[in-house]
């Protein structure tokens, strides 16, 4: 799903350009969920954004479901960002469409499904994340928590073959964040999803099959899941 190989990134231009990723190397395979955790600032977004082709590769190869990303066209690009789902720490949604309008938008995505069809998984999908009762309310209305989970379910929504989660439940109590992260466990098993999130919460580490540390730019540690 995902092969990285000697990847280096900078920031800045000039006398101001400094290295934030350093010579890392990385596989995701199908069906797998990996935790990626380590300091604030150590280039984990960093790392996310270039795996999902929102920012541009400088240097290093990144094969994502067989496309090279490496000066890569936009097509290209585009054409990976469509099968991929992405979360991120601020939900980003649509401030005038209602929770099941906002899923939607993921649904639609998905290739061979009616209307009626895309608007059930919406629906569906936020029943799961608990929120039955609020697929019509606006943003506005919802609190930030339930907007984490209505964004995490328009991901879910396009049946992505890869999932980036950047600390998807940070904005969530600890059994919503355990629900949430053992939904997305299920995906990545039955759906053969390849999972990548980054967290802070040592409380759903059990949940992963690997997890991975970043510290300095640079992947330090690469174990196997202590299973609960």
């Amino acid at each position: 799903m995902v092969s990285i190989a000697g990847l280096n990134h900078w920031f800045g231009r000039g006398d101001q350009r400094r290295q934030v990723l350093y010579q890392l190397h990385l596989t995701l395979n199908p069906g797998e969920m990996v935790l990626l955790s380590g300091p604030s600032g150590c280039g984990k977004t960093t790392l996310l954004t270039l795996i999902g082709a929102l920012r541009t590769v400088q240097n290093g190869s990144v094969e994502v479901l067989g496309e090279q990303l490496l000066k890569a066209r936009k097509s290209v690009q585009q054409r990976v960002r469509r099968q991929m789902g992405i979360i991120f720490q601020q939900h980003n949604l649509l401030r005038c469409l209602t929770a099941a309008q906002n899923v939607q938008m993921g649904a639609d995505l998905v290739p061979g499904l009616s209307f009626g069809q895309r608007r059930q998984r919406s629906i569906d999908l936020l029943a799961e994340m608990g929120l039955k009762d609020h697929h019509g309310k606006l943003p506005s209305a919802l609190s930030g928590g339930q907007c984490q989970r209505v964004a995490i379910a328009r991901a879910l929504a396009a049946n992505p073959r890869v999932l980036l989660a950047d600390e998807p439940t940070a904005a969530l109590d600890r059994r919503t964040g355990r629900e949430v992260v053992e939904l997305l466990k299920r995906m990545a098993t039955h759906h053969h999803c390849a999972v990548l999130m980054v967290t802070h919460d040592p409380r759903i580490l059990d949940v992963a099959d690997r997890l991975l540390q970043m510290e300095d730019g640079r992947l330090t540690t690469a174990q196997a899941a202590l299973q609960a």
